[in-house]
């Protein structure tokens, strides 16, 4: 998808979170709220919100422009070691802090922000990220290769100590630190 042919409705915002004043890896953007499939749960707590994040972003370190990560593999890698290894622009083919922002502030999209430097997925795993019903925060899992869905280190510890396949695993390759929401709009650095 073309990121500069985004409508209105598509563009995402940006928002700021005060209490953090250094530069960011990366942002998530979530589906806008009006998009968003919802599937009920056997109980009756709240409708689960599905396939929550679609686009993934780093913020350049030079000029503070954000470009957007084709993969979530490609993001894990750039968020894994962003502290000693900052993203800038000219890490992606064919573009320079002279090209155009591939985001930009606008529209109804929901921002987060992530943590820099937490571990990539290890191989056959997935990490997912659930948005909950009142906007307030996201939750972690990962899946495991045979299907199991894993919500905290403790499953993580249990799930490596009864799979002995997974002995080059460590419970340190997992981490269920969540990104922050965003509520207002931001300059670079935030």
């Amino acid at each position: 998808m073309d990121a500069h042919a985004l409508s209105e409705e598509e563009k995402p915002c940006i928002t700021e979170d005060k209490t953090l004043r250094t530069k960011r890896i990366s942002e998530v953007l979530c589906t806008p709220e009006s998009k968003v499939k919802k599937t009920k749960r056997i109980s009756k707590r709240s409708p689960v919100l599905k396939n929550t994040i679609d686009t993934w972003a780093a913020q350049c370190k030079e000029c503070c422009k954000w470009r957007v990560i084709p993969t979530q593999e490609e993001y894990e890698e750039i968020r894994r070691k962003f502290t000693e290894d900052p993203f800038t622009c000219n890490k992606k083919h064919n573009v320079s802090c002279d090209d155009p922002s591939d985001l930009e502030y606008g529209g109804e999209r929901i921002w987060v922000i992530d943590k820099p430097n937490i571990p990539k997925t290890p191989t056959g795993f997935q990490r997912g990220l659930v948005l909950r019903k009142d906007y307030s925060k996201m939750d972690c899992y990962y899946v495991t290769p045979n299907g199991k869905k894993l919500r905290a280190s403790t499953e993580v510890a249990a799930f490596l100590g009864e799979h002995p396949e997974y002995k080059d695993v460590s419970e340190a390759d997992f981490s269920f630190s969540t990104p922050r929401g965003r509520h207002s709009s931001s300059k670079c650095g935030w």
